[in-house]
């Protein structure tokens, strides 16, 4: 058994550099384990149970400091279920189903006139609460029987029935009334 510079045990007789290979063997192990504990964690952040938070102008609340309606997905899912059949922007003609947004609001004692829905992208948009009794909009936890996932618009949807108004709700300005991947909303 020699010794090289870099020292790295080479079995002269084999010409086996045995260090190398247990490094490559070490090295692709890590590499194997990484991946696996990145696609576990990337299947456990698509299957985020179902959460909502509502505060605002609100009268029921049910977290400690009284500020907020905490949703959890069993009380998301015990709401009666509504469905709407309709075409998006980003989706072909589906089914979504998910309780109304004026359900969650009534459970929360909403009192404002507006709602700022906000992502997990931190993106926000507001809409008007007559929008609920306009359009019957849903915030839908399924697509087509479903579970909505983070890559897919979840885990929840605001959807409007968009082939039953394509007038009002065609075009740039109806196209942002459909908010994915939401996390709380907040009564004005």
């Amino acid at each position: 058994m020699k010794m090289t510079k870099a020292g790295i045990a080479v079995d002269g007789r084999k010409g086996v550099v045995r260090g190398a290979w247990w490094g490559l063997g070490l090295l692709l192990a890590f590499a194997a384990w990484s991946m696996q504990a990145q696609a576990q964690a990337q299947a456990q952040a698509e299957s985020l149970p179902l959460s909502l938070d509502v505060k605002g102008k609100i009268s029921k609340t049910n977290d400690a400091a009284h500020q907020l309606y905490h949703f959890t997905e069993a009380q998301l899912l015990a709401l009666p279920a509504h469905s709407i059949t309709t075409a998006t922007t980003w989706t072909p003609r589906s089914t979504f189903t998910g309780p109304l947004l004026a359900d969650i609001l009534k459970t929360v004692g909403a009192s404002g006139s507006a709602v700022e829905i906000h992502t997990l992208d931190d993106y926000t948009y507001t809409i008007p609460v007559s929008d609920c009794d306009r359009y019957g909009v849903v915030v839908a936890y399924s697509m087509n029987g479903q579970r909505l996932k983070i890559s897919d618009f979840g885990p929840l949807f605001l959807i409007y029935p968009r082939d039953a108004f394509p007038d009002e709700l065609m075009g740039a300005a109806g196209d942002s009334k459909f908010v994915w991947q939401i996390k709380a909303l907040i009564v004005k």
